[in-house]
């Protein structure tokens, strides 16, 4: 292992009091804006594939001395690329590992945040994250409100529509996806509230088409837009849609598999009533996409709340509570990725704060970065050249991978 001082030092990494790695490392209070202190030592890069190295990280940080693992992804190399690791539907779950191999990545880590555990009685998770994701240029689903959100509190300024991805120009960059969309009848438009999500906004109206899967579509009627626990509505309804006409409604949101070419509406409050409008038969259109604040679209796009803008923390992160991260970060004008991911708690109770995984990502040279899901989700993977399947290279909190519903995956043409 050799120190990266000097290179936090030639990044610009300063703290109160000196260059992060030189001194103590001490917890700011919840709140503070100020950079937290990080010494890091790395181990030499491993090359898994053109433009891709990894390489264990030791981090010393306010909660003691925390292992990492850090994967390196030159995107300016013409055989490497970046897109979403998931499953057949948004909402099933796989293992990092499983994930990987599937869509035969040569590396990857866990993704988003996501409807973990539920507390309405008679409903079950959905395992379907809280933010929007994009797989290969197909949009896949939209962003839950905040208040709905699984995960630690958002930073100030920042919504689960947030994410991290990589565009047509193949650089990546931080960005919001707001949902656009309407359902137009022959004599009304409805705005469009949800998309393919597992809470909808109060008084709203959802899409959910076969990307969704075959869970039951009752949660995404439960909590309000600033509490999740709150009771589920009890003024629903639910058209199913197919060619552009009505072809079954339902007073209660059901469940099963959605036919290719079909879309489920489902309306809660507001929504219902206007709904309930719709009869067997009657002419509908249904448009949605996801509109980002970039100049060139996205390709891919996954969840996770930004910690690093522009080569600053955000103001607001926590600097109190340490934890097992996951987070991924773009330097170089987009052109470089970095994908990181700590050892679980299994062996330590060590870990980082927001604060510490925001220094941490700029001095591995990001200038932006987010959060990503963690605790006994932290997973990362890397393919040895030649190697069938991937290796698990964090040790993930629990002792077993988590099954996840989505991840960051990297490719290689070779």
């Amino acid at each position: 292992m050799r120190s990266t001082a000097v290179a936090l030092a030639a990044c610009g990494v300063l703290v109160a009091g000196g260059i992060a790695g030189t001194g103590p490392a001490v917890a700011a209070s919840q709140g503070a804006s100020a950079t937290q202190p990080v010494a890091v030592a790395t181990a030499e890069a491993t090359p898994v594939a053109p433009g891709v190295t990894y390489q264990n990280v030791d981090f010393t940080a306010s909660h003691g001395r925390i292992d990492g693992h850090l994967v390196t992804v030159d995107l300016r190399n013409p055989h490497v690329s970046v897109d979403l690791l998931h499953g057949t539907s948004v909402t099933d779950r796989e293992p990092v590992s499983a994930l990987a191999d599937a869509q035969h990545a040569v590396a990857g880590v866990n993704g988003d945040f996501f409807n973990i555990s539920e507390t309405h009685p008679g409903i079950t998770p959905t395992g379907s994250s809280d933010g929007p994701a994009i797989a290969g240029g197909h949009q896949v689903k939209a962003a839950v409100p905040n208040g709905q959100r699984f995960g630690p509190g958002l930073p100030p300024g920042t919504s689960t529509r947030d994410v991290i991805g990589v565009g047509y120009d193949r650089k990546g960059r931080l960005d919001t996806l707001s949902l656009k969309g309407t359902v137009r009848t022959g004599s009304a438009t409805l705005p469009l509230g949800g998309f393919n999500q597992y809470a909808l906004p109060e008084n709203g109206v959802g899409a959910y088409t076969s990307d969704w899967g075959s869970v039951s579509r009752a949660r995404s009627t439960c909590g309000t837009d600033t509490v999740r626990e709150a009771p589920c509505s009890t003024d629903t309804y639910e058209v199913t849609v197919r060619a552009g006409r009505v072809v079954s409604v339902a007073d209660t949101p059901g469940s099963g598999p959605i036919a290719p070419g079909s879309t489920v509406l489902v309306g809660r409050e507001k929504g219902a009533d206007e709904l309930r409008a719709l009869t067997p038969g009657a002419r509908v259109r249904v448009s949605h996409h996801l509109a980002g604040e970039g100049r060139v679209p996205l390709r891919f796009a996954v969840g996770g709340f930004p910690v690093l803008r522009d080569g600053s923390p955000l103001a607001g992160l926590n600097t109190v509570t340490a934890a097992t991260r996951t987070a991924a970060g773009v330097g170089s004008h987009g052109r470089m990725l970095y994908l990181l991911a700590l050892d679980g708690d299994a062996e330590t109770s060590a870990g980082l704060t927001i604060g510490e995984l925001a220094t941490a990502m700029r001095g591995f040279g990001a200038d932006d970065a987010v959060n990503l899901d963690g605790g006994g989700s932290t997973t990362l993977v890397t393919r040895d050249p030649g190697a069938a399947q991937v290796t698990v290279r964090n040790h993930p909190g629990g002792g077993a991978e988590r099954p996840v519903p989505n991840g960051i995956g990297v490719f290689s043409r070779r």
